[in-house]
């Protein structure tokens, strides 16, 4: 895939990564980038609002906030600013816009670009054999929309899918409408990034979700960060962390670059972060191989063991493995087993390393693990999950203060989206509660997740797509792949704020629907309604918009999916989409009726901070199969490299928001003016005869042998840890095979592509 026609022609500027995060450059950026896009009044409202009580909710990640009278005045951070901001531009792009510009020419330009056009402010259709999208009213977009579902052979010919950024009214809304419609292809963006987390949670705890709380972080003893980049992807994190050191916990860093977030956090918020050296976060670095993190933790649980061997009673928590875990024996007899030259070899650690970090853990009362994508994207991503569960369990980890596993959310409601009933597998107690509730029976056989969903597509089995916000194309893998499965269709709508790639890889039809930010107000015939969303701490609570909508044709998302909706079944199913529409509380009243936990929801959603869901785990109760925590072997695996191949990494640069950069720099990794470089190790860039500044194309290397090529890349050394490089997301998604998935949940494996460089100039 070639470079943009648009891409910056500045060059690239490489400057030394920074040893700390945040302090008052960021607060300058911030600002700086806002102010280019909106005016100092709405940026004013947009931050002093955000993330406050009966405020907007930060859009940018699903990080909790503090409670209430416990928050900053300015409780935000640098990208969740840029990123509302962002979507409170004063940018417009019109009908005049379309005209100027075929669809030829919007898929040559940059994701960049196409962001900075600014807000969607009216209904587009593009007709078939056109290369133009041209106006089209609300009741013919919809009513076309509706057409084309109800044409369908089967609704298992059409695909729902949506992103983390809905609220839980609108994915309520949409999920009762494909049931009702008669499938469940709910693909949402959990698919690609959390999958992994989920399947591993439910087996061995009963609950798919993490189990630590805010509080818990800041009281912890010990706080593992696992493949996981928080200055950049969740930077109020640092916040908690930063609390957690000054109340003398210790941080240990696992990853395959230095990031400077947990190296020095300078938290702008007070003194010492804005004059003074702010504070350090990581007290040991592990710079581990990529993979390595499953060899990581059996490593630590084969250490514990022998401790117990030699302090009978003194190191393991046989008083909780006794009343709450099954399967103990046979998890230490394979444990027992486990190579210390396999460790070694696939953390790229030394065992001194391995040892310092057990005697870390043995000092340890509470200890919580926190992991993101760097774990989860991997072919053994779920028996790495599995095994940090045994790792918690082994101390009594797990349904106590200060301790438990934490799944650091990307997306801000992503995890909302899940217990709203956005997944293809919902269990049979949701669908019952639907079905009690509504009076219609919801499909049961399992619908299609992203990775399915394309293949679907490609081979002619999906006619009809929408995506609910995102942008699909370019979070999914094998770019070319998906692109070609898209164009497959009869019909694809995208509901959208803004501009994005997706809008550019039309079906034989194509539709842009635009909709309310979460920044806007949302006046409805019930009057000015609220939403809400839930965070990566099963926090529950408002966001509220307070500007005024971008244009005035634009639509909510729970508008459009209610009038879809209504037009689809045409009273084949009466439900009532009207009344949701005017007023979202009485869709907050039938969720209260059908999602344990959020019984009397409208009321008790509007007190300050909102509801905290219960998690069986930390009441003692582990919903399992055999209703206990389950202990798991887990194989010894690591990604197999071959000589003169390196296995690449998809990352985000600090610039950027999902799919979105901003600019074409990553501050704290030193990149400046380009996207296309590829972060290597410089003894494997001597061992490959390549130097830095050479030009390459980045080619992955699959079974299938099809080439995925990105082409177009500097080379750039930087200390990724020995046999892993590290390129942007989603630049490189191109090279990510559809085939590349974590076992047991079809995840894709954007942290573990092997390539090779080739060198073109």
């Amino acid at each position: 895939m070639k470079s943009p026609s648009d891409e910056s022609k500045d060059g690239l500027t490489v400057t030394p990564p920074k040893k700390w995060a945040a302090g008052v450059p960021a607060v300058v950026h911030a600002l700086e980038y806002s102010l280019q896009q909106t005016s100092p009044r709405k940026t004013a409202v947009d931050l002093l609002t955000m993330n406050q009580v009966d405020g907007t909710d930060c859009p940018g990640c699903a990080w909790a906030d503090p409670a209430p009278g416990h928050r900053n005045r300015n409780e935000y951070c640098e990208n969740g600013a840029k990123h509302i901001n962002d979507e409170a531009t004063g940018k417009r792009v019109t009908e005049d816009f379309f005209r100027a510009h075929p669809v030829s020419d919007l898929a040559g330009r940059s994701d960049m670009w196409l962001n900075q056009q600014g807000r969607l402010t009216r209904p587009m259709v593009k007709r078939p054999d056109s290369d133009h999208y041209e106006p089209i009213s609300w009741h013919d977009a919809l009513n076309l929309l509706a057409e084309e579902l109800r044409a369908l052979d089967t609704p298992d010919e059409a695909v729902f899918y949506t992103s983390g950024r809905v609220s839980n009214e609108a994915a309520f809304v949409l999920q009762l409408f494909a049931r009702a419609f008669g499938t469940n292809n709910l693909p949402d963006c959990s698919n690609m990034c959390h999958e992994s987390s989920g399947y591993a949670l439910h087996e061995t705890l009963g609950t798919g979700k993490g189990t630590v709380s805010l509080n818990d972080l800041h009281h912890a003893d010990l706080i593992f960060v696992v493949g996981q980049n928080p200055g950049t992807n969740h930077p109020r994190q640092l916040s908690a962390l930063e609390e957690a050191k000054l109340n003398g916990a210790r941080v240990i860093a696992v990853n395959t670059l230095p990031e400077a977030g947990l190296l020095r956090f300078k938290n702008p918020q007070k003194a010492r972060g804005l004059v003074g050296q702010g504070v350090e976060i990581a007290d040991r670095f592990l710079h581990i191989r990529a993979g390595g993190d499953l060899a990581l933790f059996q490593g630590l649980n084969r250490l514990l063991l022998e401790a117990e061997d030699e302090r009978p009673g003194q190191v393991l928590d046989h008083d909780f493995i006794g009343a709450n875990t099954s399967g103990f024996e046979e998890f230490s007899e394979h444990a027992r087993q486990i190579s210390w030259d396999d460790v070694i070899t696939a953390t790229g650690l030394t065992l001194e390393e391995i040892e310092a970090v057990g005697a870390d853990v043995l000092r340890s009362e509470r200890v919580i693990v926190c992991w993101a994508m760097g774990v989860t994207q991997h072919k053994h991503g779920v028996p790495t999950i599995r095994e940090i569960v045994n790792f918690l369990m082994l101390r009594g980890n797990l349904g106590r203060a200060g301790a438990g596993a934490c799944p650091v959310r990307g997306h801000s409601n992503v995890q909302g989206d899940r217990t709203m009933g956005v997944w293809e597998q919902m269990p049979d107690a949701f669908l019952d509660a639907l079905q009690r509730e509504f009076g219609f029976d919801p499909p049961r056989a399992h619908g299609l997740d992203s990775v399915n969903a394309i293949r679907a597509m490609g081979e002619g089995r999906i006619k009809v797509f929408l995506g609910v916000a995102g942008n699909f194309v370019r979070a999914a893998p094998d770019s070319t792949v998906t692109e070609e499965a898209m164009r497959t269709c009869r019909l694809t709508a995208h509901i959208s704020t803004k501009l994005n790639r997706s809008h550019t890889v039309c079906g034989r039809t194509a539709l842009i629907l635009p909709t309310l930010g979460r920044t806007e107000r949302d006046v409805q015939a019930g009057g000015e309604q609220f939403v809400t969303v839930e965070n990566s701490m099963s926090e529950v609570h408002t966001s509220r918009g307070r500007l005024k909508p971008a244009s005035k044709l634009l639509l909510s998302e729970v508008a459009i999916l209610c009038r879809l909706a209504r037009r689809t079944l045409d009273g084949r199913v009466d439900l009532p989409w009207q009344e949701f529409e005017t007023d979202y509380g009485a869709i907050r009243d039938r969720i209260a009726r059908i999602v344990p936990g959020l019984h009397d929801l409208n009321r008790r959603v509007t007190r300050p901070g909102g509801i905290r869901l219960p998690n069986p785990v930390n009441e003692g109760v582990f919903p399992t199969a055999v209703g206990k925590a389950l202990f798991t072997r887990n194989a010894w695996e690591m990604p197999e490299v071959p000589e003169g191949h390196l296995l690449l990494q998809t990352l985000r640069s600090h610039d950027q928001w999902n799919t979105v950069p901003y600019t074409a720099n990553d501050r704290y990794r030193g990149i400046h003016g380009s996207r296309r470089v590829v972060l290597v190790n410089p003894e494997d860039l001597a061992e490959l005869g390549l130097s830095a500044g050479q030009q390459v194309d980045l080619v992955g290397v699959w079974r299938d042998a099809a080439e995925r090529r990105a082409e177009g890349f500097e080379v750039v050394a930087y200390p990724t840890s020995r046999g892993s490089a590290a390129a942007y997301y989603p630049e490189t998604q191109v090279l990510v095979p559809l085939d590349s998935v974590a076992d047991i949940s079809n995840q894709p494996t954007s942290k573990a592509v092997l390539v090779r460089l080739e060198r073109t100039v």
